[in-house]
């Protein structure tokens, strides 16, 4: 049995506001046969959002026109937990997942100088949500205002929505890691500003590629087969690179070692028909659970 996929592209975003390189900005490492279709390895480290659209948009081409097959992991959440889109008046025919996609979408106006609104643009979801510093939270002093602080706000059982999403509980309680909620813009660890700034560029990639789907919103939360990729030629997967330990060699940025290491680790577990699985539910997993996955909240390819 071959591979399901040809190449591997993983995505260290960032949510920062001016043009950045080197340790926490965006790292891009393609994983991808050469002329001798040998897996050959190489990172590239664009300075703003737009440039690293743009990188992925010319390589998804030139590797897709090939035909080789590809996964695209990116390092923030695709979803957010059940009930967000419901929570911001987001209703209508589409799926919550999609809904939110389009709103992200619609929102964001990345420049190319890499400045943002982040911060206010998540003070505005949560007035819709709940009139005041709630879910969103994190924010320096300078972006502070009533609907948007610095604190974790209470996520207790009474809360309008919960701080995890299932699969973030799920790695948690497992001891797989410590992924942090969508909930939270900034300090150590935090993905919430990755996000917001992060789904209107999958969403783009999406809306102009009719042969990508995402996972699980499109393709199910079910093992991947090689019939599914009859007529697709890129999966795109929200990834967790601290599942895998990776050591930076000297100089090297941790970023870059982490695409490096989750790309080898997914072609390895590709090669060894040990990826397909991962698709679909883990053992245990409560099936009641799975209909808000792939509604709405997504899960972490993690394996």
């Amino acid at each position: 049995m071959t591979p399901l996929f040809d190449a591997y592209i993983m995505v260290d975003w960032s949510a920062a506001a001016k043009p950045a390189t080197g340790a926490n900005s965006i790292w891009i490492g393609v994983l991808a046969k050469d002329a001798r279709l040998n897996l050959q390895f190489q990172a590239v480290n664009p300075d703003t959002r737009l440039k690293a659209r743009a990188f992925l948009e010319e390589m998804l081409e030139r590797l897709t026109k090939r035909g080789d097959k590809v996964l695209l992991g990116f390092d923030f959440s695709f979803g957010f937990p059940a009930g967000t889109a419901d929570a911001l008046g987001l209703t209508g025919d589409a799926l919550p997942w999609a809904a939110m996609h389009a709103h992200l979408a619609g929102k964001v106006r990345e420049k190319p100088d890499n400045s943002n609104a982040r911060f206010a643009l998540a003070a505005g979801m949560n007035y819709a949500i709940s009139k005041g510093p709630f879910p969103f939270w994190g924010a320096p002093a300078r972006d502070q205002v009533s609907t948007l602080s610095s604190k974790k706000p209470d996520f207790g059982p009474d809360a309008l929505l919960p701080e995890y999403r299932a699969c973030e509980t799920r790695l948690r309680t497992a001891k797989l890691g410590q992924p942090k909620s969508c909930w939270q813009l900034a300090y150590t660890g935090s993905v919430g500003g990755q996000t917001i700034l992060g789904i209107p560029h999958v969403h783009h990639l999406r809306a102009n590629n009719d042969r990508m789907r995402i996972w699980p919103f499109e393709t199910g939360f079910e093992p991947l087969g090689a019939e599914a990729l009859d007529a697709v030629d890129v999966i795109v997967a929200e990834i967790y690179p601290s599942i895998v330990k990776a050591k930076a060699e000297p100089g090297e940025p941790l970023d870059k070692a982490q695409v490096r290491e989750i790309a080898r680790h997914y072609s390895e577990l590709d090669g060894k028909r040990a990826l397909a699985p991962l698709f679909g539910p883990p053992d245990g997993l409560d099936t009641a659970l799975i209909p808000k996955i792939t509604a709405e909240e997504g899960w972490i390819l993690a394996g």
